[in-house]
C-alpha cells in the first residue's frame, strides 16, 4: 500500500535530533521492506493555534512511502517515543497499482511558490473564494465541478468550510455531495491534528 506521513519537530530541535526522527522512520521501512517514494521539507511554520506544550511554531517534514504489514505500527511506536516530535500523522493514499499516479499528483501547497488556484495539470491547490461561495449559493458541489477534492496538506482547500467560530459548514450550506462532505470533514480533522488549521476558527498556519 501507499502511505504518507508528516511530522512536526520542535523549531529549536538540533539537526541531530531531526535526523534521529528521520533515521527511526527509515529503519522501520528497512525492517519491513518499505520504500520511500517522496521526501519533502515544508520548513518552519507558525501553527494555526499553539500546541498543548505552548509551542507556536514547528518544522514540518513529509514522506510518501510504500509498505505493508505492521510497518505503520512500528513507525508510530518510534515516533511516539521521540521527544523532539510535536505532532505526526499517517494517511493511506492507495494501493501499489496506483503508485505512479499518486506520486505524480503530489503537490506541496506549503511552499511559498505554490499556486493559489488550479495548476496547469488541473490539480487543486487553493481555488477562488468567490467561486466557492457561488457554488454554495447554488447548492452545487465545488469539488465535483473542479474534479479535485480537499487535501489535508492544503488548508486553503478546506478552510472556507470552517466559520470564524470553528464550526464546519454542513452539506446543506456548503452544497457538497455526501462523499466530498465526508472527505472535507476528514481533511479538516487531519489539518487540525497537524495544527494547520485552528480548532476554534478558520485561521490557518503560516
Amino acid at each position: 500500500m501507499i502511505y504518507e506521513t508528516a511530522f512536526v519537530v520542535r523549531p529549536d530541535a538540533s539537526e541531530e535530533a531531526v535526523n534521529s526522527v528521520k533515521t527511526a522512520f527509515t529503519e522501520a521501512l528497512k525492517q519491513f521492506n518499505g520504500e520511500i517514494l517522496v521526501t519533502d521539507s515544508w520548513g518552519v511554520k507558525t501553527f494555526a493555534q499553539p500546541a498543548e506544550s505552548g509551542l507556536k511554531k514547528g518544522a514540518y517534514h513529509y514522506f510518501m512511502y510504500k509498505g505493508a504489514g505492521d510497518l505503520n505500527a512500528e513507525i508510530e511506536r518510534k515516533f511516539r517515543i521521540n521527544e523532539s516530535l510535536v505532532r505526526f500523522l499517517i494517511v493511506k493514499l492507495g494501493d501499489d497499482k496506483q503508485q505512479a499516479d499518486i506520486v505524480k499528483r503530489y503537490k506541496n501547497p506549503n511552499h511559498t511558490q505554490a499556486s493559489t488556484d488550479m495548476d496547469d495539470e488541473g490539480g487543486y491547490s487553493g481555488g477562488d473564494d468567490k467561486d466557492k461561495k457561488m457554488h454554495s449559493k447554488r447548492r452545487s458541489c465545488y469539488f465535483s465541478a473542479k474534479k479535485e477534492g480537499p487535501d489535508w496538506k492544503d488548508p486553503k482547500s478546506y478552510s472556507w468550510l470552517v466559520n470564524e467560530f470553528g464550526k464546519i459548514s454542513p452539506a446543506r450550506v456548503s452544497g457538497l455531495t455526501p462523499t466530498y462532505q465526508r472527505r472535507a470533514n476528514e481533511s479538516i480533522k487531519r489539518g487540525r491534528n497537524m495544527l494547520l488549521i485552528s480548532y476554534q476558527s478558520n485561521e490557518t498556519a503560516r
